[in-house]
């Protein structure tokens, strides 16, 4: 038997071909599997990526929420806010309708009410917040006010006697026809001493003690409106009422009552100041009393009126000249003994006091300006009134007006060296001064705008100026009127705000009154109202109540109601 074919030599190499080509076999599932890890890893890494976008997203949404719940909030303690300051009038109201325990307290009664015709009831001011804007109808539903008692309201009543009279007052023809009414409204044989509301009458009168809060305006941006139309906005009036001033010489102020729309009162030469009540919605008024408020020494009257804000008293500026008294306080809640009172303090040198205007903040202030060229600021304090000379040389002639800005503790003045200066009282130093090219005879702040105010010159067909304070000596825009009887500019003619600071009205040397739209493209007037028979002094907007009020020389008032 032949050995080599019972044994064989194994074929290792072979073999080892095999494992290698298995090797091979093997090799491509492995190439395989790292491809389908290297896709793995790309599909991972967009995933991150989208993750990393939805995450910078839902930041960005959070922060968006975050400032809407901001925004909310700040809304929610605004409306907090406007709830409680509306609370607090409700109770403030409550709080005065209420009679006092003190029977010598409660001396003025009305029909349903308790009290006094100059205290009323505020919701004139509240509505005149609310109201629309002059020649506009608003389209923002208004809050709808009880109507006031159109009644003649009832005189302050005797404190021994308990009795109460009532002002007497003939029905004035109809609305629709001019009027000369000075046989209509007939004060009683007394009249002229019959008084104001006695003590406890409450013309608006609370604790002296008790800080008073004025109601904040709302600032509004009237400032770009201004020039931006080329056609005015007409505000239609009825023909208006005339009414006897009961005045025996020319009038010289007309100042409306700042806590009763109803109310205004008036001054003349004489030296008279008569309290005046609008019947009805202000198609006549009736004479509620006469003050004699002659100054003692000189007997001369007052050349300038302003009303006290709480409306219990009212204020008159008179002569520096001769040791003279320069203020007197006409308490409308005094005895009639005591009626008018004069300040003891006088710091104007020399010449008339021009102007007098109580500041609109929260301290009760007044400020006077005189032919001393000083401004003189007046505080209140334990009763009596304190004196401080903010300046007397900025000036370097008469300051013929003066008036406070609403959202800070600045003067203005204006003055008949053609000087319009701003003094910053906490900085204790004047913040601009404005020369103009003409004489300055008075200074006015919008009610709307704490930004924008009125200065009153000398020059014909340009006596309105406005100006921004944040511009300082920047005109942004001038009225003005040619007159037909004078060449001459007195500054016994005065101008008004309309409440909504839409409207300028305005005097004139002619038997009419100027109406001026500061959105007009224009220095003419934008209306010119026929009011009287001679010159007109001044015309005032009512706050809550379509009706302008006039004096003019020819000794009557006029009631000029908007359609």
């Amino acid at each position: 038997m032949d050995s080599s074919r019972l044994l064989k030599k194994p074929k290792l190499e072979d073999d080892a071909i095999e494992l290698n080509g298995d090797g091979d076999k093997a090799r491509p599932g492995a190439n395989s599997n790292s491809g389908d890890a290297s896709r793995s890893g790309n599909d991972g890494e967009s995933l991150r990526e989208q993750e990393q976008e939805q995450e910078e997203a839902l930041v960005a949404l959070v922060e968006h929420r975050t400032k809407e719940c901001q925004i909310l909030r700040k809304k929610l303690e605004d409306a907090e806010k406007r709830l409680s300051d509306t609370k607090a009038k409700l109770a403030r109201v409550r709080l005065r309708s209420k009679p006092s325990p003190s029977a010598a307290t409660v001396v003025v009664k009305e029909e349903g009410r308790s009290s006094s015709p100059a205290r009323k009831d505020r919701n004139n001011q509240e509505y005149a917040q609310n109201r629309p804007t002059w020649g506009q109808q608003s389209s923002r539903p208004q809050l709808v006010l009880p109507p006031l008692n159109t009644k003649p309201s009832t005189m302050a009543a005797d404190a021994r006697g308990g009795r109460s009279t009532k002002s007497e007052l003939k029905t004035s023809p109809g609305a629709g026809n001019r009027t000369n009414s000075s046989s209509s409204v007939q004060p009683n044989v007394s009249e002229k001493s019959k008084s104001f509301p006695e003590k406890g009458a409450s013309v608006g009168s609370q604790e002296k003690k008790i800080k008073r809060k004025l109601e904040h305006k709302e600032h509004q941006d009237l400032i770009r409106n201004i020039r931006t139309s080329s056609s005015p906005c007409i505000i239609r009036f009825q023909a208006g009422t005339l009414i006897s001033s009961q005045h025996k010489r020319k009038l010289r102020s007309l100042e409306l009552c700042p806590v009763n729309d109803h109310l205004f009162v008036t001054s003349a030469l004489d030296g008279i100041v008569n309290l005046w009540q609008l019947q009805g919605k202000g198609s006549n008024a009736s004479l509620l009393s006469s003050v004699d408020c002659l100054s003692p020494k000189q007997r001369r009257w007052p050349e300038d009126l302003a009303w006290h804000p709480d409306g219990d008293s009212i204020f008159a500026a008179y002569t520096a000249d001769g040791g003279e008294s320069q203020i007197s306080v006409l308490n409308l809640n005094a005895s009639r003994d005591k009626k008018v009172t004069f300040l003891d303090r006088k710091p104007h040198h020399k010449g008339i006091i021009n102007s007098i205007m109580f500041m609109p903040w929260d301290d009760i202030y007044f400020s006077s300006g005189g032919s001393d060229h000083a401004v003189v600021l007046w505080q209140e304090t334990d009763d009596s009134w304190k004196p401080k000379t903010i300046h007397g040389t900025l000036h370097s002639s008469a300051v013929m007006g003066v008036a406070g800005l609403y959202q800070k503790k600045t003067i203005l003045s204006a003055g008949a060296d053609k000087r319009v200066i701003a003094y910053d009282l906490l900085a204790g130093r004047s913040e601009f001064k404005n020369q103009i090219e003409s004489k300055c005879m008075s200074v006015l702040p919008n009610p709307s705008d704490f930004n924008l105010f009125m200065v009153q010159t000398g020059e014909p067909g340009k006596q309105l100026r406005l100006f921004d304070v944040r511009l300082r000596q920047t005109e942004i825009h001038a009225f003005g009127w040619k007159q037909e009887t004078s060449e001459s500019q007195s500054a016994l003619i005065n101008q008004a705000w309309s409440p909504d600071g839409l409207y300028l009205s305005s005097g004139s040397a002619d038997p009419v009154i100027h109406i001026f739209d500061i959105r007009r493209d224009g220095r003419s007037p934008s209306q010119s109202v026929q009011a009287h028979q001679k010159r007109v002094f001044k015309a005032v907007w009512h706050q809550s109540l379509p009706l302008l009020t006039s004096i003019s020389s020819d000794l009557n008032i006029g009631l000029h109601k908007r359609w």
